[in-house]
């Protein structure tokens, strides 16, 4: 007998062409796709120069790219682990390897160093997490270690047979960690019978005489003989010695290899054997790695594998932060991990919240985005018809009964109604976030940041209205741009912005400006009758309404009236909201107008000089809050503008990472605030224009109680008992509120082009007939489809029916969308547009202050921002006590403001209260907390 000798050349270059292939049939539908693997070298050792060389060329050959870190000698362990830190968090880095034998003069534990590589970018295997993988025979989730990979792949390739191993005497000669203990547990879960020995092992010749396949890696020269064999055994060796003669360099295996040939029926050579495959099957590694990784969902089974969390469900329902505290969650990383983002992605924040990186937007850019719907209402009663609830629900549906990959993204709760009369929740009953503790109190302080930004930039102001009245122009400069011990004036890069917007040349030295230029500079001549910026807080406090600062002795009398917001009015938590990355953010921020100066030009942000420090404080905010359903799908909790004055809705940023993340079948449902022709407007009109994501349907949620009071049933109000209209069935009353308020609604959402699912929210109050008789008008009014659901008393079960009609809504070619309005017109013309067609009016009455505002916005260059609403949402009207779809009335705007920095112009109609007040009797009474077991009661 004569073994055939196995060639680890021919069978890495079959490999190899297989990935060069793969990579450019991958780039053939994603032309940007990649496959890095980065070398760690430290040192500079001869040998390791030789094989890193054949990797980086091998790589090279077929179309993926290798990048070398060469490190040296005197590299301490902390700077290789900072070096290994940031391979991991580099989005363009797939595979990480570290080079050993480390050649350094300092103690490093090289065991310590690979169990620091991320394990998905751990393309040798090595890490403990792979290895244990293994070890338990997870082969789904593991990656291979190179060398038993390629043992594996030579057995299979040469024997024709992929089960060759099952069935098999397997002997493995060596426990490294590196080959032997690997190989041993690599072949034993493709059923073979593994036995492996070493130093310690007694009769080893006996041992290898029964192995059907032979794997030698003990690093002994020529150690087994021909005796050792079973005739026709697959031997395989992994040795690499070097021989004696040390000018000839010579490589031998352990096995030897002439005398084997004789008795072996399949034979490793040494070199040309393993060696080529551990090259080949790296590279392998690293792209099936880049592949999950940059096109999860493309190459494999898109579907999430999530762990679905089942409700108790009761009746009579309890109290939500009951409903809460009754579901255990996931842990915040399990949640991640099931939706497909990676370890280094997240910073957590606790057990049941973190932040999530946006470089998932750079990983998944192949990735196409999945459906995008947008839930809106129907004319609310002050009640509220549970637009959150349904967003909740529906995604409960999608996700845990349907099994669609489904994200929701909502706004941030505020501390005002979570302390003041609303209470706290997001959604409620058996559709909520969870936990409703985490959920409501502070999550992980974006409000907090933006309170501080914000009240920054208001300090400064008026400390430069205050120095700038104190101070002669020849002192104001010399403290703005002093002088260096070099006797130089160097300006901020941000007060070199300012000189470009006054048009002087940027200069290195302030001294080098003129008289008349150092006065530009220097002197903003802010009117303090123009600011609009106003400091905030995050509590409902009345008092602070209206305040005259600048009262204390120091001020020397310059005192001005001012007020207090509450903090999700100020504009940066629209800025936060509408922004695309963290540079946007920033050109955001220092586009920000806080007033004019006294001849009527902008003043900015910038111009005060404080927009870095703000992104500074805010540089966090921008990462979305992952949380979690009460099914256990997965939440981003992102942003939280008023709906009045901003746009409010949950952020852009949010949207597009749960887009990339659900992939091109999957789901992404956010809320729009208030009724369909604020919020739902807004989204389309300045949400999407930012943003630029394409809508696919809207589902518009109606209750028969909002329907009855549009059909003109008696005023609902909040606290006081619901009258017998309500309590009753009453077909009359909902018929007028579905002819009226409802197919306005259908009518207004049709306008952009996209379907529209009538979600209507059954109450116990409802009766069938008044059920049938919403959906029969809502399908009559232009509806896709309407459907009856019961998602706050029997969470995502209850709302499956409509889940599958926005299944079919969405299934297809996407409908054409399309904005209301150019923005090449005119402010007022823009105005009119939306009062015209959205809330049914004849036209629209500026006010003097509006007409000037309206002027003074046009010539300052802002005429083509979209428009921001400020307006009831108790109407479509101005007017709240009408309700229906009222017709033949003017809407009167009674000022406008710029929001410059978020990008809006916000016409008001009527009283904008911006700092809420507390009532008679607020939430706080009933928030408690035990201070044993740290349990929070009361929220709701």
């Amino acid at each position: 007998m004569v073994a055939e000798i196995v060639s680890g050349l021919e069978y890495s270059k079959k490999v190899l062409t297989e990935v060069g292939e793969a990579i450019a049939k991958t780039r053939e539908h994603h032309p940007h796709f990649e496959s890095v693997l980065a070398i760690v070298q430290v040192g500079n050792r001869s040998d390791s120069n030789v094989y890193i060389n054949a990797k980086l060329k091998k790589a090279k050959e077929i179309g993926a790219n290798g990048k070398l870190i060469k490190l040296p000698d005197t590299i301490t362990q902390g700077d290789l682990k900072r070096e290994i830190m940031a391979l991991n968090h580099d989005n363009n880095v797939d595979g990480i390897i570290v080079q050993l034998p480390l050649d350094c003069k300092h103690d490093i534990d090289a065991d310590y160093i690979i169990d620091l590589i991320d394990p998905l970018k751990d393309v040798d295997g090595l890490t403990r997490i792979n290895a244990g993988r293994l070890a338990r025979g997870e082969l789904q989730r593991t990656i291979f270690p190179c060398t038993p990979y390629g043992c594996l792949y030579l057995v299979q390739q040469a024997t024709g047979n992929p089960n060759f191993v099952s069935g098999k005497e397997v002997v493995v000669l060596g426990r490294s960690k590196i080959v032997g203990s690997p190989a041993a547990a690599l072949f034993l879960w493709h059923h073979g019978t593994v036995t492996i020995c070493h130093s310690k092992t007694p009769n080893i010749k006996e041992k290898c005489l029964r192995a059907d396949i032979l794997i030698v890696a003990i690093g002994r020269k020529h150690y087994v003989k021909a005796d050792w064999i079973k005739p026709g055994a697959f031997v395989i060796d992994c040795g690499i010695n070097v021989g004696d003669d040390p000018t000839s360099r010579k490589i031998y295996g352990d096995v030897d290899t002439e005398a084997a040939k004789e008795v072996a029926g399949y034979l490793t050579p040494v070199p040309g054997g393993v060696g080529p495959m551990t090259v080949a099957m790296l590279i392998r590694n690293t792209y099936e790695q880049a592949k999950r990784r940059r096109l999860p969902g493309k190459e494999s089974n898109s579907t999430w594998n999530v762990e679905y969390l089942k409700p108790t469900l009761l009746n009579p329902v309890p109290s939500d932060i009951a409903i809460s505290r009754s579901q255990l969650p996931k842990d915040i990383e399990k949640v991640a991990g099931e939706v497909g983002i990676h370890p280094d992605e997240l910073d957590l924040y606790g057990r049941k919240k973190a932040k999530v990186s946006l470089d998932i937007l750079d990983r998944l850019t192949e990735v196409k985005n999945g459906k995008y719907v947008v839930v809106a209402g129907i004319t609310p009663t002050p009640l509220g018809e549970g637009k959150s609830t349904t967003t909740i629900g529906l995604v409960q549906a999608l996700g845990a009964h349907l099994h669609k990959n489904v994200f929701a993204c909502v706004r941030q709760p505020s501390q005002g109604p979570t302390f003041g009369i609303k209470g706290g929740a997001a959604g409620g009953g058996y559709s909520q976030v969870i936990p409703m503790e985490e959920f409501n109190l502070h999550l992980t302080g974006d409000i907090h940041a933006i309170t501080a930004a914000n009240n920054l930039l208001a300090a400064a102001i008026d400390a430069r209205m205050f120095h700038e009245s104190t101070q002669a122009t020849e002192a104001l400069f010399n403290r703005l741009a002093p002088k260096n011990k070099q006797g130089v004036r160097p300006l901020s890069e941000i007060q070199l912005r300012r000189l470009d917007r006054l048009g002087i040349p940027r200069v290195n030295d302030a001294e080098h400006l003129s008289e008349e230029q150092r006065v530009s500079f220097a002197r903003l001549n802010i009117d303090p009758a123009t600011i609009t910026w106003n400091r905030v807080m995050d509590t409902n406090d009345r008092f602070l309404r209206k305040i005259e600062i600048g009262l204390g002795p120091n001020e020397k009398g310059h005192t001005r009236t001012t007020q207090f917001d509450i903090t999700v009015a100020s504009e940066l938590m629209a800025i936060l909201a509408l922004t695309t990355s963290l540079a946007d953010m920033q050109k955001r921020i220092a586009r920000i107008v806080i007033g004019s100066d006294k001849t009527g030009n902008p003043v900015t942000a910038d111009d005060i000089g404080v927009t870095d420090a703000m992104t500074v404080l805010m540089r966090d905010t921008v990462r979305p809050n992952l949380m979690q359903t009460l099914e256990g799908t997965p939440v981003f909790v992102h942003a939280g503008p008023f709906a009045n004055i901003a746009h409010g809705q949950s952020s852009i940023l949010a949207d597009k990472v749960a887009l990339k993340l659900v992939g091109q079948d999957g789901f992404v449902i956010t809320e729009a605030g208030f009724g369909a022709d604020i919020g739902m407007e807004k989204f389309f009109n300045i949400k999407c224009r930012y943003s630029g994501l394409q809508p696919s349907a809207v589902v518009l949620v109606a209750t028969v109680r909002a329907l009855k009071m549009h059909g003109g049933g008696p005023s609902v109000v909040a606290g006081a008992p619901l009258k017998h209209e309500y309590l009753d069935e009453n077909i009359p009353l909902v018929e007028g509120g579905c002819d009226s308020n409802l197919r306005k609604q259908i009518e207004n959402a049709n306008k952009f082009g996209i379907p529209v699912v009538v979600c209507v929210n059954k109450f116990a109050t409802d009766t069938d007939k008044e059920l049938e008789l919403v959906c029969s008008k809502a399908k009559s009014y232009g509806a896709f489809d309407a459907v009856v659901s019961e998602h706050w008393s029997q969470g995502g079960a209850g709302a499956v029916a409509l889940a599958n009609s926005l299944v079919k809504a969405t299934e297809g070619p996407a409908k054409e969308f399309k904005f209301l309005y150019d923005l090449e017109l005119s402010l007022e013309e823009k105005i009119a547009t939306i009062a015209r067609e959205i809330y049914g009016a004849d036209g629209i009455e500026l006010s003097d202050e509006a007409k000037e505002k309206i002027e003074r916005y046009t010539r300052q260059g802002f005429s083509k921002l979209p428009i921001c609403m400020a307006k009831t949402h108790l109407s479509l009207s101005s007017d709240p006590t009408k309700k229906g779809a009222p017709t033949g009335f003017t809407l009167p705007i009674r000022d406008v403001r710029a929001s410059v920095g978020a990008g809006f112009i916000y016409p008001l109609v009527g009283e904008m209260t911006t700092m809420p007040g507390l009532n008679t009797r607020p939430c706080f009474y009933d928030i408690t907390i035990d201070p044993v077991t740290e349990i929070i009661d009361g929220l709701f």
